[in-house]
């Protein structure tokens, strides 16, 4: 196949050659070498794994996702595995972001910093509880399934866990989130940060954006809600990481198995 494929290549090569280059603009010259990459890449991904059973793919996508989120799950279910990450780091809720900037410049970052952190650390709580669900929706996988998923994109696995264990997810997470947000404290923090002593701009300010008070006290803005969605996201980022890495990275493959099915 790669000699195949290098054949291929070599055509294009040569007919672009053939062009009197006199007569082919910048522009088609840059749309021929992209046909060839294009060409290249796409002949490579729907080789992989071809010669191989569906029930090796199987095993072999099953141990990459086990790999995946027992690293994603170890990298996040800890102090700072969301607040040190730039990547999944939860900031302020919507417009507060806003709220957040003025009240920086009122000399209340502190609190700023402290509502944010709150929210974090619950994330960072939340996360090591869920791998048992990820382990019914690796069990789930069909053979069919497999070689979709081999086939498909960078995130093509991360997607499959998006499908079938979304819901399930989320559906355990939030009681978690709920329970951690009150073991660390975002409700208070979220008050702190919306009382009127950071001054009567940011009241105000506040105020137009619907701050004040979470859910449980009958505003629109569910705290729980949505840290739960950016637990999920950020898991499922770095998930999504974790399987790039597997499928480009050949010292990521640390097993004969991993090898076998995504070393072409």
């Amino acid at each position: 196949m790669r000699i195949a494929i290098r054949h291929g290549v070599f055509g294009l090569a040569l007919a672009a050659a053939m062009v009197p280059l006199a007569a082919m603009g910048a522009g088609q010259f840059k749309d021929l070498l992209n046909k060839v990459k294009q060409s290249t890449h796409g002949s490579t991904s729907s080789q992989l794994g071809s010669n191989l059973p569906s029930s090796d793919i199987a095993a072999g996508l099953k141990e990459a996702l086990a790999k995946g989120t027992t690293n994603a799950i170890n990298s996040l279910g800890r102090d700072g595995g969301f607040w040190n990450n730039s990547k999944v780091r939860i900031p302020l809720p919507g417009k507060l972001e806003q709220a957040g900037k003025l009240a920086r410049q009122l000399g209340q970052g502190a609190r700023v910093d402290a509502f944010e952190l709150s929210m974090n650390r619950a994330a960072e709580k939340a996360v090591p509880q869920v791998a048992e669900i990820f382990g019914d929706a690796i069990r789930k996988m069909t053979l069919s399934d497999a070689r979709g998923i081999l086939a498909g994109g960078d995130h093509a696995a991360t997607d499959f866990f998006r499908r079938v264990a979304g819901d399930a997810l989320t559906a355990r997470i939030h009681p978690i989130v709920a329970r951690a947000t009150d073991s660390v404290g975002v409700t208070q923090k979220y008050k702190s940060f919306t009382s009127g002593s950071a001054g009567g701009e940011l009241g105000g300010l506040l105020g137009s954006l619907g701050g004040g008070k979470s859910s449980r006290n009958g505003n629109a803005l569910d705290l729980d809600d949505y840290v739960t969605k950016k637990t999920l996201d950020g898991l499922f980022t770095t998930i999504g990481e974790q399987e790039q890495s597997i499928r480009h990275n050949p010292g990521a493959r640390t097993t004969d198995l991993l090898k076998k099915v995504f070393g072409g």
